[in-house]
């Protein structure tokens, strides 16, 4: 069933009784060709990309929740592609490109909205930075504009530029980035993928790998055992838990990274801004809410709620850089796990174990990297070789010191 504009027209006339549910509710088979551990952004677009881009017939999601009810619902909705190393901004260019025509390829509306992100330059030395990192931008094909003060003044009036501790020297503009619903995103891939023929299983929890003689042959559930001739991990935050199963210890930390959304306000931020002498950033979402984030909680964690130091910390950069938002109302907050590598980029990988797939040690980077995650672990998937935009996200880049180190600062999970 297609949705568009004349379905809701009938709909409306006809009492709405032909509406259908999102997608199925399956029990599952005793075996599949591909099975997806993790029903979030990036297991879904996968199974999607599988069934879509190779014709994979015979897959399953498994997800131990609900669809939606982890990351994928639980991060700040920002998509951008303004990354600096070879490594990063293809693989991100590729992820906005694909945003950018998801909404007619799915055939579901995720709210889209390409308002434009601004990073702001509070020093010389940081505009510099930020020059190279726009080139960079540039010569890999994305959009780039580094703004002036008064050009932000005009399109920002309510920044300080004139700040005494923080004055704004300028800014980085990448005005095809944008917010996008998250839970949406979920919620229209696994509509998409179910019409493929992908059975998608909730409250499936993966409680272990049958692995005999070097190969996965299935997982065990809380539902039973199901064979599989390739198993693909793709939890997110839980990454390290699920592949300890498979006696694999990865180089990746769980840190929870909180997110704020404020009560509704009329239109006040025609984008997104991020603070450059802090760790923080800010968007307006469609129902009006100021939707925020910051550092992660310096500490290694699994649960999916944080501490109340990073909400003061957040807090205060959003008082530093917009003194408004001290009388605004915060409505609610939640925490995601995430994956922190050890230079701050993703594994999309096979592991040693043969048929077992890896992908996970997103960082900041996960919800903006959807499309391109699934695109490129479908192919992997499907060919046993890494996709081009992928090629630099294998696990031996450790081993080789190959990192891929987007802000410079080490092998420090915390840092990234």
């Amino acid at each position: 069933m297609r949705y568009s504009g004349l379905r809701v027209i009938k709909e409306a006339l006809t009492g709405n009784k032909g509406w259908k549910p999102t997608w199925r509710e399956v029990a599952p088979r005793a075996n599949y060709d591909y099975i997806i551990i993790g029903g979030g952004g990036h297991g879904l677009a996968t199974a999607y990309y599988l069934a879509k881009n190779h014709g994979a017939k015979n897959i399953a999601v498994l997800e131990k929740g609900w669809i939606g009810g982890g990351n994928v619902g639980r991060n700040t909705t920002i998509i951008r592609s303004n990354y600096l190393l070879d490594g990063n901004e293809p693989f991100y260019e590729h992820s906005l490109k694909l945003w950018e025509g998801l909404e007619q390829d799915l055939n579901y509306n995720a709210m889209i909205s390409q308002r434009g992100i601004l990073n702001l330059v509070h020093s010389d030395a940081q505009r510099d930075a930020f020059t190279r990192r726009g080139n960079a931008m540039i010569l890999n094909g994305a959009d780039a504009d580094l703004m002036t003060t008064e050009a932000i003044q005009k399109r920002y009036p309510f920044l300080n530029v004139n700040n005494a501790r923080f004055p704004i020297k300028g800014g980085l503009a990448q005005h095809r980035g944008g917010t996008v619903r998250h839970d949406a995103v979920a919620w229209g891939y696994a509509r998409a993928a179910d019409s493929l023929g992908v059975d998608i299983i909730q409250n499936c929890e993966v409680t272990g790998f049958r692995i005999e003689a070097g190969r996965c042959l299935g997982v065990q559930t809380n539902l039973g055992y199901i064979g599989a001739s390739k198993v693909a991990s793709c939890v997110a935050g839980s990454s390290s838990r699920l592949m300890s199963k498979a006696e694999m210890r990865l180089p990746i930390e769980s840190h929870v990274l909180q997110a704020f959304v404020s009560e509704g306000l009329k239109p006040i931020l025609p984008g997104v801004i991020t603070f450059g002498a802090g760790h923080f950033y800010c968007s307006q979402s469609d129902k009006g809410g100021l939707v925020f984030g910051g550092d992660l909680d310096g500490y290694n964690s699994y649960a999916q709620r944080g501490n109340l130091p990073v909400v003061e910390d957040v807090c205060e950069g959003a008082m530093a850089i917009l003194p408004m938002l001290g009388r605004v109302r915060l409505l609610r907050m939640w925490g995601g796990i995430m994956d922190m590598s050890m230079d701050g980029s993703p594994i999309i990988d096979r592991t040693h174990v043969e048929s077992l797939y890896f992908n996970g040690g997103w960082c900041y980077g996960g919800f903006k990297a959807t499309p391109a995650s699934g695109w490129c672990y479908a192919h992997l998937l499907a060919t046993d070789t890494p996709h081009e935009y992928a090629k630099e996200y294998r696990f031996d880049r450790f081993e080789k010191g190959l990192m891929i180190d987007e802000k410079g600062v080490g092998n420090n999970p915390q840092l990234h």
